[in-house]
């Protein structure tokens, strides 16, 4: 008993020990710092955006004024004097602008300071320029605007800055030259202009320059040759011109050349490569090249990505011989290149480690003997006038993307092709298949397939089953008939449906209801559909509806105001009885509205009613029974079409690098008494308003004079 006791006091005094310690442990935060930080968190508002797929963390919420701020999530310290030398905070849900006397600019010993995937929403404050210590500095993806200020040449320590993904504008200020420590330096997709930085130059040590996605052009420098340690070199989707300077090719640490998507010109120089090249990555596509391919190519013996897509041999001839010396390629891309040459696909053969090959555009001779011993993942053979579904395929077991599009070949799809183990991605489209070899549910042996896409082609009834994997589906064009199977509402994954064009009728399936979270291309055009358009079969996520040319009834669906993502909707001639859609309004991303040759009815404005599309750029309410006088101040707030503003056209989705499928947005406009039909890209550059075949009274609304971007306006036969 008495031994009992004296254990449990020993134990209530070593625990009085412990407490007592640990009440005189010591943080190594220093007081100053914790202010500056707990002062930089409260300059902001944490709120959920969509940060582009990136997993983020609320790290500031977690911080707390009676904890050791070292030890706090995003930061760390000197271990022997405290200061804050790291603030890592990228995608913390950020909201709010970076002030020019934002107490960050207290935290005068950062060393590395990432702030990327926030929501800034103003400058970059030239306060930025006061951190002297700093080596890395990283605002990427921050919705930054304005100028980028010249005090970023005080950062004499900077060895990598990110200033990616922004909306800025102008130049690169001068001052940035002065950066002669920096090794890497990501300003793509940054909207900056001008010529090419010249004061880059003089920055000896870098090793990596992303100009990539800007509005930079001119000509690049002659002479490049300082730039002696750099790896990376791109500058993609600009408007540079001339020719490439031979220099590049002969940096001796260069392993990646990005270039595509500019307008170069002129003979292609690959220097005097006497000594083996290390560059791997060669990107030149769609620019501006012509003539023969040079031969010196075949001297880049280290490349194993090549990018030649859309280069104009004009119509010469091509000898593909120069690409075998290229043994460790793994992409190779000679898409439309403009050659008359027929080449006999076996002369890759050589090539074992390709896993990419786009001979698009190309005449290919393929023997039904042919072996491919490549693992090839990828095989894009679109417009090469194959005349018969090519039998080398059944023995690529590592092939996922397929592309023999836009061919000669008819007949059946034969059955060996959805055994292909790794198979997700299918482009049959725009040849004269008219069915399917094997059972009815023969596609579903391919368990794992995500895209296919079998329009304009002559398939008929039965619809095929397809994988429950799927999520895109292109069946447009075809000679499909009868009632939309209900099989198809098992595909709880899909994305993209797209049947128009063809002879379906019956009614839409309330069964699409099963799409409500995936649903975002709906295209139904041009069938025999009739009845309401069920409010349950419309998905919360639509980014484009069109189910124009067909008989449906009743009202608009009003369940589309949930579609906050809708950007393209076109409903035109069907016999929909319905008054304005007024509440339209609510969406915020809707571009193109189109409610033509239907039975709409009633005014199109309303007293102390506000009627803003601020994105819309094609509105077309022609031929119905829309009446009244339209208000003063009607179009007022339409700004797309009152300014050159940038709007992204609705795209098919990508996946492996390239268009999976195609699926077109149509809509039917009346010019000068022609009926026209845009289709695809033309979106982009055509700003329409057709409101003629009604009723309308009075005058021309005056506001109709904001909308200075209008291409198209008809008024006619109103009254």
């Amino acid at each position: 008993m008495k031994m009992t006791i004296w254990s449990l006091c020993l134990i209530l005094s070593l625990s009085n020990s412990v407490l007592v310690l640990a009440s005189h442990v010591k943080h190594l935060c220093r007081q100053d710092q914790k202010n500056a930080l707990l002062e930089f968190k409260n300059e902001f508002y944490v709120q959920e955006f969509n940060s582009n797929g990136i997993v983020g963390v609320k790290k500031t919420e977690k911080w707390r004024n009676n904890t050791d701020c070292c030890s706090w999530d995003g930061i760390s310290c000197d271990p022997k004097t405290g200061k804050v030398v790291e603030l890592d905070l990228m995608n913390s849900f950020l909201n709010g602008p970076l002030r020019y006397d934002s107490s960050l600019f207290r935290l005068q010993h950062l060393h590395n300071l990432d702030l990327g995937s926030n929501n800034f929403s103003g400058i970059l404050p030239g306060s930025i320029g006061s951190l002297k210590y700093l080596r890395v500095l990283s605002l990427g993806d921050c919705n930054l605007f304005g100028k980028i200020p010249s005090s970023l040449g005080n950062l004499t320590y900077l060895t990598n800055l990110d200033l990616s993904v922004n909306d800025f504008t102008g130049e690169l200020p001068d001052s940035m030259g002065h950066l002669n420590k920096l090794t890497e330096l990501h300003l793509g997709s940054a909207k900056l202009s001008g010529n090419f930085p010249s004061m880059l130059l003089n920055l000896s040590e870098l090793t990596l320059i992303d100009l990539g996605s800007n509005q930079f052009g001119g000509m690049l420098p002659s002479n490049m040759s300082s730039l002696s340690k750099l790896v990376y070199f791109g500058i993609d989707r600009n408007s540079f011109s001339g020719s490439i300077p031979s220099s590049l090719f002969m940096l001796p640490s260069l392993t990646s050349l990005v270039l595509g998507r500019n307008d170069f010109n002129g003979p292609l120089d690959f220097g005097n490569i006497s000594s083996p090249s290390n560059l791997g990555v060669l990107s030149l596509l769609e620019n501006n090249f012509n003539g023969p391919i040079p031969e010196s190519i075949s001297k880049l013996v280290g490349l194993f990505y090549l990018d030649l897509s859309l280069w104009n041999t004009k119509r010469g001839m091509v000898d593909f011989n120069i690409f075998l010396h290229l043994k460790s390629l793994t992409f190779l891309d000679l898409s439309y290149i403009n050659t008359r040459s027929m080449v006999d696909i076996s002369i890759f053969s050589p090539l074992l480690s390709l896993g990419y090959l786009d001979l698009s555009g190309i005449n290919l001779k393929i023997s039904s003997t042919l072996s491919l011993p490549s693992p090839m993942g990828t095989l894009i053979l679109s417009s090469c006038n194959i005349p018969e579904f090519p039998k080398f395929l059944e023995n690529q077991t590592t092939l996922y993307y397929l592309d023999i599009s836009a061919n000669q070949i008819e007949g059946q799809v034969p059955e060996w092709l959805w055994s292909l183990p790794e198979l997700q991605y299918v482009n049959i489209s725009q040849n004269s298949f008219s069915g399917f070899k094997g059972p009815a549910n023969v596609i579903q042996r391919c368990g794992e397939l995500l895209m296919l896409d079998i329009s304009s082609n002559t398939f008929q009834d039965p619809f095929p089953l397809l994988p429950n994997s799927t999520t895109i589906f292109l069946g447009s064009d075809n000679r499909f008939s009868g009632e939309i199977p209900r099989t198809i509402c098992k595909l709880v994954s899909l994305d993209t449906l797209d049947l128009s064009n063809n002879n379906f009728n019956g009614s839409i399936p309330r069964c699409f209801e099963k799409f409500n979270t995936t649903l975002s291309v709906l295209h139904l055009r041009n069938n025999n559909f009739s009845g309401e358009f069920p409010e349950e079969s419309i998905s919360d996520h639509l980014r484009s509806l069109d189910v124009g040319r067909n008989q449906l009834s009743g009202e608009l669906p009003k369940s589309l105001i949930n579609c906050t993502r809708l950007e393209f909707l076109n409903v035109e001639d069907n016999i929909i009885n319905d008054k304005f859609p007024f509440w339209l309004r609510m969406l915020p991303k809707l571009q193109i509205l189109v409610l033509r040759s239907n039975e709409f009815h009633g005014p199109i404005s309303s007293l102390g009613d506000s009627l803003s599309f601020p994105k819309l750029r094609i509105f077309d309410i022609s031929e119905n029974r829309f009446n009244g006088v339209i208000r003063s101040d009607y179009f007022a707030g339409w700004s797309a079409m009152s300014s050159a503003v940038d709007i992204v056209d609705i795209m098919p989705s990508r996946y492996a690098g390239r268009d999976s499928g195609n699926y077109y947005n149509s809509v039917t406009m009346t010019v000068k008494g022609s009926i026209i039909e845009l289709v695809g890209s033309v979106f982009t550059i055509y700003k329409t308003m057709d409101v003629s075949g009604n009723r309308f009274e009075g005058r021309i609304p005056e506001s109709i004079g904001l909308l200075k971007e209008l291409i198209v306006l008809n008024t006619s036969n109103n009254g």
